[in-house]
């Protein structure tokens, strides 16, 4: 499925850049996201399983980096880790922002959560849309968990921009897989985050819904200059991402630049 959907998705994506750009014509981008030593690990049966082993690396500002690994080679682990769903068992996770880092491996299980609902957008496999809200109030839920009611006319406006202006006052069980998913990408960019994270989008989609929704995905995030990591198990994902990581055994190992 996945081949497909990039392979159409590619003529309207932006090329791919080097590896180790970020989305600001080919120069470095400066690191809005920094791991140290990050690690998890789980015990089980008296043994640990280690899913995160020591990860070192640093994402741009604006960036698209596409996570590539096998089902449960901990690319949704590594996603919570960094948006403060999780917490590391040791490690660090830095994020950069206006001038000073912010350790949210450091911060208290609350402190985690308000930092989420102010700095990350999340677009899950599932939706996630909670079915007793209507559209408009699934996507301004972020604003009003952040007082920001002044802006609910953003919620409006995006859901014009993802092509359902016309569906504001439905329920999620009155769509269709590709609009609630369109609805949860709408969601995950109202309250303007720093980064958005993007957990198998098109995962639960048929091919050309796929397409459709992943090229939203990334003309709205590259539009409003976000930086996007996105997991996935396909690697034809990865063409149109400025980087491509691989998890491997716990370890990241960058994608060697494609020569063009």
């Amino acid at each position: 499925m996945q081949r497909t959907i990039v392979q159409q998705a590619a003529t309207s994506a932006p090329a791919p850049i080097a590896v180790g750009a970020g989305g600001n014509g080919g120069h470095a981008a400066p690191p809005l996201i920094r791991l140290a030593g990050l690690t998890k690990f789980y015990t089980e049966g008296g043994q640990r399983r280690v899913v995160l082993d020591a990860l070192d690396s640093e994402f741009g500002e604006g960036e698209f980096v596409c996570l590539l690994g096998k089902s449960g080679s901990g690319k949704s682990t590594l996603l919570n880790l960094i948006s403060g769903i999780d917490a590391p068992s040791s490690g660090a996770v830095t994020i950069h922002n206006g001038g000073r880092d912010i350790p949210i491996t450091t911060l208290s299980e609350h402190e985690r959560t308000l930092f989420r609902r102010q700095y990350v957008g999340i677009v899950f496999q599932f939706f996630n849309l909670i079915p007793t809200l209507t559209v408009r109030e699934n996507v301004a839920l972020p604003l009003e968990l952040a007082g920001a009611h002044r802006q609910m006319a953003r919620a409006v406006a995006l859901l014009d921009r993802v092509g359902l202006g016309d569906r504001l006052d439905a329920y999620p069980d009155k769509l269709s897989g590709g609009e609630q998913q369109r609805v949860a990408i709408a969601r995950a960019l109202v309250h303007d985050p720093l980064l958005v994270l993007a957990d198998e989008p098109t995962g639960n989609l048929d091919d050309d819904t796929g397409v459709i929704v992943l090229r939203l995905l990334l003309e709205l995030t590259r539009d409003a200059g976000k930086t996007l990591i996105m997991a996935t198990h396909a690697p034809e994902v990865a063409q149109q991402a400025d980087r491509v990581l691989h998890l491997v055994h716990g370890k990241l190992v960058e994608e060697r630049a494609r020569i063009a």
